[in-house]
């Protein structure tokens, strides 16, 4: 996983913001202050958190051995799935656009709005 791409394809979606809560070992990337993705920074683990739905998560964790539960997130409202490094890449890009979906379809009307005139 390289991740400068996974940063600049983050960045690249609209109201997209990145921050370092994490003394600077992770890079949590937010759509209107509400948190999307994790990317873990730190050089023993090199994976990514996603918000993900409930199905999908399952699905994904049956399938792929790279992806388990992640605990960076808030259990009660969303399911979130830990993807290692090996993941090919443009299965990981896929599940990004799905977590920032899931963000942005939670998000008001006028919020909506504005995004999509970024």
């Amino acid at each position: 996983m390289n991740i400068e791409i996974i940063r600049e394809y983050c960045l690249s979606k609209p109201g997209v913001t990145e921050s370092f809560p994490f003394n600077d070992t992770a890079l949590v990337f937010k759509v209107a202050g509400k948190m999307f993705a994790l990317l873990d920074l730190s050089e023993d683990s090199r994976g990514i958190s996603l918000k993900c739905d409930p199905e999908l998560a399952i699905e994904l964790r049956e399938q792929y051995p790279e992806v388990t539960p992640a605990y960076h997130f808030n259990k009660k409202h969303w399911n979130t799935v830990q993807i290692d490094g090996s993941v090919y890449d443009r299965l990981l890009l896929e599940w990004i656009d799905h977590s920032y979906e899931l963000v942005v379809n939670q998000l008001s009307a006028g919020m909506k709005n504005i995004l999509s005139n970024m």
